[in-house]
């Protein structure tokens, strides 16, 4: 019977090569390129270059091992954020922060997270914000011109770049891409209605062929509160606020009104809530609830429905541990 597979005892990588060029030519390339004397030696030494060695069962593990480590240790969270879009992961940046003590999940449907916040708007790359939100910019380190009432960011994806990277090194924080959000985790309350206790998951390529096979059972994340931020009516758009009508926990929805810039930013920010027991709701999502303008290719809602997202969480944390709800 032939030998099993058996990986090779584990090595560092590292940078492998010859006898050096003369330093002058390293040296060049740093002092042109501005770069780091370890970036610049590789520079000058491409036909030594070698990577370290490895095993393809090595990279699997790797990647496998973190993963469901992640899994084991986000199916109880202190918050879950439904969409890493502009307005989930300006949340997500705010309560990080604000609370670098707080387990705090992220659930985004698309392998991109981002949402919408890629382009500025059409196939446009600025990106436009209305002031006070010029002040999240800061916050998180995002140049931009300032044209008097409003801000533009040169591309939308250096804003969402920016914010995306300082989420992610955030220790507190784990986001799960490619997974979709099928259901809500409900317990019911003495008083009627139901509280909002985490979230039903599933790889969203499962989630789009549930159609096509059978038997494809979720996943489960219990948490303590719920940020939802799934956008307008779409493919995943508005999700919990619908899936709340069709528990009756919510009469109606009210049904997005047509584009004004206006009126839609103030409301989406100022409406920015707890819709039910342990579900806040921010963003777009918030204007099929209460019939609230479409605001179109203007960002500064997005982030300041975040932030403000973020701050009632961390109110309504501190008044369910005084109940001793959680």
């Amino acid at each position: 019977m032939a030998p099993a597979a058996v990986s090779p005892t584990q090595q560092h990588a590292q940078l492998a090569v010859g006898p050096k060029k003369p330093l002058n030519a390293a040296s060049e390339i740093e002092a042109q390129g501005n770069l780091t004397k370890e970036l610049a030696d590789l520079m000058a030494n491409w036909d030594d270059f070698s990577f370290g060695p490895i095993r393809e069962s090595q990279v699997s593990r790797a990647m496998t091992r973190r993963y469901f480590k992640d899994l084991d240790n986000h199916a109880e969270t202190d918050v879950v954020i439904i969409g890493a879009g502009s307005c989930g992961l300006s949340a997500a940046f705010t309560l990080g922060t604000m609370r670098p003590d707080l387990k705090i999940t992220i659930i985004e449907s698309g392998v991109a997270p981002g949402g919408g916040a890629w382009l500025g708007g059409q196939l446009f790359s600025a990106m436009v914000m209305r002031k006070p939100a010029d002040a999240f910019l800061r916050a998180v380190g995002v140049p931009y011109e300032d044209e008097g009432d409003y801000v533009v960011v040169k591309h939308a994806a250096l804003f969402t770049s920016t914010l995306l990277s300082r989420v992610l090194a955030m220790d507190n924080v784990k986001l799960f891409n490619a997974t979709a959000v099928e259901d809500l985790i409900t317990r019911p309350r003495e008083e009627g209605g139901v509280r909002v206790a985490g979230v039903v998951t599933n790889w969203t390529l499962v989630s789009l062929n549930h159609d096509t096979q059978s038997c494809m059972d979720p996943n489960t994340i219990n948490s303590a509160l719920t940020i939802s931020t799934t956008g307008h009516d779409g493919p995943f758009g508005a999700f919990s606020v619908k899936r709340l009508v069709s528990m009756k926990q919510l009469p109606e929805l009210g049904g997005m009104r047509g584009l004004d810039m206006q009126r839609a930013e103030d409301a989406i920010v100022k409406g920015t809530r707890e819709i039910v027991p342990g579900l806040i709701v921010g963003g777009m999502e918030l204007s099929e609830i209460d019939g609230a303008n479409r605001m179109g290719p203007t960002f500064g809602a997005m982030a300041l429905s975040g932030v403000r997202a973020a701050q009632v969480a961390i109110e309504v944390l501190e008044q369910r541990k005084k109940e001793d709800l959680f």
